[in-house]
């Protein structure tokens, strides 16, 4: 019979890719995970990894094993949930993983909501801020028990049956111009701006390694031009800093706008382009009590900024 604790091993080996790191990661040393690997051998009956160099890999049954394993580990991890949820008062810590708009805007409420009356939280938070592809990196290694991502309508996201997500709330991608470059494209104020007329425009975008910078040039290009980057960087606050010097144009998610953002113009595109942010977990967590509670807390901070038809209003506030 498979032992379970193997099987996560083996989980954990296809996550963390190296022996030393799934060692770290367990809490174990390395000599115990490789014997904990040879004996899930001997009880499958077939070799589940095989030496590539100095690393291992994943042999075809192997990869059948982990497949598996989520499914088996989904499954105690929804039992231990609704043990957790039958336990009153009960209270431990969820650590989030998210990135930074939603780190500011989502998560930072979390603590004021999260305090009893004595000040005093009931339910403590970790956060770390990281980009979308790095948080489900750390929700597959389970070093996060939730992780806030987002996918635009250019750009979606697919999520593997090892996750539950849901949506927290859709936002409209606006395109932030200095006022003197709206005069300029004759653009009334709050006006739709269609992107094909901005190809000679210089553009602000996020770096390179973001799926935001992916969002600026799969809209560009489906506008017709490939833009003409003067500026990068990946905080928002940044660009629009940027744009309201006047550098060039940016596409800011309405949450990654600033609290103030004189003297930028805000405008909606012709061909709207949109952000939805969803909340992930493991599959067999979402029932825990605590990550429940804060799942829950999280969908009442977007909903406060919502306008109730899932959309918020672009230039509300401005």
């Amino acid at each position: 019979m498979l032992d379970v604790r193997r099987l996560r091993i083996l989980q954990h080996l296809a996550a963390y890719g190296t022996v030393a790191a799934t060692a770290e990661a367990l809490h174990l040393t390395p000599p115990a995970v490789s014997q904990h690997l040879a004996a899930l051998q001997k009880e499958a009956g077939t070799p589940v990894v095989e030496k590539q160099g100095r690393t291992l890999r994943l042999t075809a049954a192997g990869e059948l094993l982990v497949a598996h394993a989520e499914i088996i580990l989904a499954e105690l991890a929804a039992a231990e949930s609704g043990l957790a949820a039958l336990e009153s008062g009960r209270h431990g810590v969820v650590r989030i993983t998210a990135f930074a708009s939603a780190a500011r805007t989502l998560v930072a409420p979390l603590w004021q909501r999260l305090a009893g009356t004595d000040g005093a939280p009931d339910l403590s938070l970790r956060l770390s801020v990281e980009e979308p592809e790095e948080a489900l990196d750390a929700l597959r290694k389970r070093s996060t028990d939730l992780a806030l991502v987002h996918s635009y309508t250019v750009l979606p996201r697919n999520f593997p049956a090892v996750y539950e997500h849901t949506v927290l709330l859709e936002e409209p991608v606006l395109l932030a111009l200095h006022p003197q470059q709206v005069d300029a494209l004759h653009l009334a104020a709050g006006q739709a701006a269609d992107l094909s007329r901005l190809s000679h425009v210089p553009w602000l975008t996020p770096g390179p390694e973001t799926s935001c910078y992916e969002m600026v040039q799969r809209a560009c290009g489906a506008a017709g031009f490939v833009p003409d980057i003067r500026a990068r960087s990946s905080d928002f606050s940044a660009l629009t800093a940027l744009a309201a010097a006047g550098a060039g144009a940016a596409l800011i998610p309405r949450m990654a706008l600033p609290d103030t953002t004189a003297p930028l113009s805000l405008h909606p595109l012709v061909q709207p382009v949109s952000r939805t942010v969803f909340a992930v977990s493991r599959a067999g967590t979402g029932n825990h009590p605590d990550l429940r509670r804060v799942r829950q807390l999280l969908h009442d901070s977007a909903n406060s900024r919502d306008d109730g038809d899932g959309w918020r209003d672009p230039l509300r506030g401005y």
